[in-house]
């Protein structure tokens, strides 16, 4: 699949969130995005502990959950 404007360097932060929450090592999530030290992908991509949930609201409060915007 493709997005418009899209490139695989966007979802990598997402990829490596996700393998992180499936509990995977930092070595296998480095391996994933191709980065020869795990510390590297720590310090760049991985999770720095729980996100306050007023940032998820303020997010999704700007945002919208997409589903009833008016995209005219």
């Amino acid at each position: 699949m493709r997005w418009r404007g899209s490139r695989p360097t966007h979802f990598r932060k997402t990829t490596a969130t996700i393998l992180d929450d499936a509990g995977l090592s930092a070595r296998a999530v480095a391996d994933q995005l191709g980065h020869s030290r795990p510390s590297m992908t720590q310090d760049v991509y991985l999770g720095r502990g729980a996100v306050d949930a007023r940032v998820a609201v303020a997010l999704e409060t700007a945002l919208g959950s997409g589903s009833d915007q008016d995209h005219g």
